[in-house]
């Protein structure tokens, strides 16, 4: 018996596997978070797929997301990020990508992590939605316009509410599986 899923991720066997094994889950450690906003912010404009497809060459190209390190790159190794073709070369995401990580840093010196400044927006707990369909999912919501702003505030680029709504979703601050997807209740 085959296994309903979120009709976003049919058709493809990275999609699919993300969805089943990531998409969703509530993640409270900052590395992971930290890779996922990243991502995110590289995503913007364009689809997740291509993000994902890169997703390892990523990880090779910023020292594992290490955020100590990639907010202490200098000209020579944004230069060379710059030439990696196994990523998405972008000036503006890639010098947001070390702002990013000294922001992220700031705000894990002030709340102790990443983790507990960003679930405290939604008390600890993932919002769970009740979709019938996944293109009934909003692009942003009032809680990531205020997250966004927030994080804007403390210094963040490229943090846009729709981009901070795609990253609640992939870090299971919210459920946005579908009611009969078999990973609604999972999650």
């Amino acid at each position: 018996m085959t296994k309903h899923k979120c009709g976003w991720c049919l058709g493809s066997d990275l999609y699919e596997a993300y969805h089943d094994e990531e998409w969703g889950v509530p993640v409270f450690d900052d590395d992971t978070l930290f890779e996922f906003l990243i991502l995110e912010t590289f995503q913007a404009g364009l689809s997740w797929i291509t993000v994902l497809k890169k997703r390892d060459n990523f990880r090779t190209a910023f020292d594992n997301f290490d955020y100590k390190k990639i907010a202490t790159y200098n000209q020579k190794k944004i230069d060379a990020l710059l030439q990696n073709e196994g990523i998405i070369r972008n000036k503006l995401k890639v010098n947001a990508t070390i702002t990013n990580a000294q922001a992220f840093m700031s705000i894990q010196k002030e709340f102790g992590s990443f983790s507990k400044y960003i679930w405290d927006f939604v008390d600890g707990k993932p919002i769970k939605n009740s979709l019938k369909n996944y293109k009934d999912a909003p692009a942003n919501t009032p809680l990531s316009d205020a997250i966004s702003k927030d994080l804007k505030k403390r210094g963040f680029k490229f943090v846009g509410s729709t981009v901070v709504y795609a990253h609640m979703q992939a870090t299971g601050m919210v459920n946005d599986h579908e009611v009969n997807c078999f990973r609604y209740n999972d999650v």
